[in-house]
């Protein structure tokens, strides 16, 4: 008997079908784990003007959405998190019909073993579509199927002028490594996004509140607690909603007014939902400390760039401060977090604090996941809360 060799989409190929197939020439959207190989392509060969990471789905939408109505050409967008409301109130066929093809990731596919979030949202997804009139299909991992799926998906843009959306399994693609960005700046810096949050964590006191965001960083401060025999209690972990994990904080010290609340974002995740930093300026809660950990990447879904990572244009800090921030600071190495901490503490009560961490790329390769479920932390971060 021969052995039977299962298919991979190779990400050169794969683009060039879907440029020649369906006349698409400019690409947006948020990296996705299971199209890593794919967006680490686009990120490398497409040029900046055909080529946006956005800072989530839905302006990804609107991207595309202005791009069709100046070229009349269809645009690929990745992801579906925040789409609905662009989609189902600008782009949909009964309102301005702009036709779009949508690259959407099935974590959490049924029957397959993920996160819980992914667990939940998996087999949500294709009812979502549905719901939202979005016609579509798996994308086979053989690019003769694969060119058949998108003469559908150009039938369909063309006829319906609406988006239609491919959805990605697991392991669709052949492996693409996407190459360091910023060697120069990832030169200068010292610490990983690991090294930094233990640093931080040693000036955490124990009544102290922890909402951690989406990714690698939850994983590492669970792991880094048992490493140092200390409870979870203290730490709610955002292992879904990305971009949310200010939210919640700002709740949590709004409603706590005598603790201290330490919000530990990445720079992908303030990105995704930025707008939240005006209601923290506004609402100026004393207790709150917002600590950025930046490596100018979506670590955990392949590495690809963000625009926070460009120090020279972007800058957390003014943007913190035009919001209402009352004081901000930087820190690269363990002794400008130590100095940073310090002064935090010093100031405990003049809030909000931003500290921004520019850290380097990348994480361990045994890093392990949260052992406890959702459930247990909740309830366990929920009792902390209620403590005097």
């Amino acid at each position: 008997m021969s052995e039977l060799v299962r298919d991979f989409l190779d990400p050169a190929k794969f683009y060039q079908q879907i440029k020649t197939i369906c006349g698409i020439n400019f690409f947006c959207g948020v990296p996705d784990s299971l199209l890593k190989d794919f967006c680490a392509y686009v990120t490398k060969n497409v040029p900046s003007s055909h080529h946006i990471i956005t800072a989530n789905e839905g302006s990804a939408v609107g991207l595309a959405c202005g791009s069709y109505m100046a070229t009349g050409q269809p645009s690929l967008n990745s992801g579906l998190g925040n789409i609905v409301n662009p989609i189902i109130s600008l782009a949909t066929p009964g309102v301005y019909s702009l036709p779009m093809l949508l690259l959407i990731g099935w974590r959490g596919e049924p029957g397959k073993p993920d996160e819980p979030q992914h667990c939940v949202q998996g087999p949500a997804t294709p009812s979502i579509l549905a719901a939202l009139g979005i016609p579509f299909q798996l994308l086979p991992n053989n690019h003769d199927s694969a060119g058949q799926a998108l003469e559908i998906a150009k039938h369909y843009m063309e006829t319906a002028k609406g988006p239609y959306a491919l959805l990605v399994k697991r392991e669709t693609f052949l492996p693409y490594s996407l190459s360091k960005m910023n060697v120069d700046v990832e030169a200068r810096l010292t610490l990983t996004r690991e090294q930094a949050l233990e640093y931080v964590m040693n000036h955490f006191q124990y009544q102290d509140i922890v909402v951690s965001t989406t990714g690698m960083l939850s994983r590492e401060l669970f792991e880094l607690r048992m490493k140092h025999h200390d409870g979870h209690e203290q730490d709610f972990l955002t292992v879904g909603g990305m971009g949310h994990a200010s939210s919640i904080a700002l709740g949590i010290a709004i409603q706590k007014p005598n603790r201290t609340i330490y919000c530990l974002d990445g720079d992908g995740a303030v990105l995704m939902h930025m707008g939240i930093l005006a209601n923290i300026g506004e609402v100026t809660p004393s207790n709150f400390k917002h600590i950025i950990f930046n490596n100018g990447a979506h670590d955990s879904v392949g590495g690809q760039p963000t625009v926070a990572g460009n120090y020279e244009k972007f800058s957390f800090c003014h943007i913190a401060q035009g919001c209402g921030y009352k004081h901000v600071m930087i820190a690269t190495n363990q002794i400008e977090i130590n100095e940073a901490m310090k002064k935090i503490h010093e100031i405990n009560s003049d809030g909000p604090i931003l500290l921004e961490l520019r850290i380097r790329t990348g994480h361990r390769k045994n890093l392990g996941r949260p052992t406890r479920s959702t459930n247990e932390n909740r309830k366990d971060f929920m009792h902390f809360l209620q403590l005097n």
